[in-house]
């Protein structure tokens, strides 16, 4: 079973910073995809970015502020969140797709606030 495991999450300022990290069970060159996704208090989980073999994608409310990255030596994905916005707040989910099949992590809570 494909394990993925978020960390870096925590209480940041607004206008501050973050690394979130997603490390893999497996190599992540097996998955066709991997993303990251949020799901704030009462709202329904969203993309945030997603990073396949070639091509990266942001969501627009994320874009310039957030760069999605893979260490394939480390088997994991990192999503640098800066100019990070009280709106930002959410449990940051990691999600990885192979062939069909989605694998999702436990989610780490960042919170946005002064």
């Amino acid at each position: 079973q494909v394990q993925l495991v978020e960390s870096g999450g925590g209480l940041v300022q607004p206008g501050g910073s973050l690394r979130l990290s997603c490390a893999a069970s497996e190599s992540i060159s097996s998955f066709n995809v991997m993303a990251w996704y949020r799901q704030g208090p009462g709202e329904q989980r969203e993309l945030v970015a997603r990073i396949a073999s070639v091509s990266t994608n942001y969501a627009d409310s994320v874009k310039g502020r957030f760069t999605v990255s893979r260490d394939h030596a480390k088997n994991t994905v990192y999503l640098q969140m800066n100019s990070l916005k009280p709106e930002d707040t959410a449990v940051y989910y990691c999600y990885a797709n192979r062939w069909g099949n989605g694998y999702w992590g436990q989610g780490t809570q960042v919170t946005v606030s002064s």
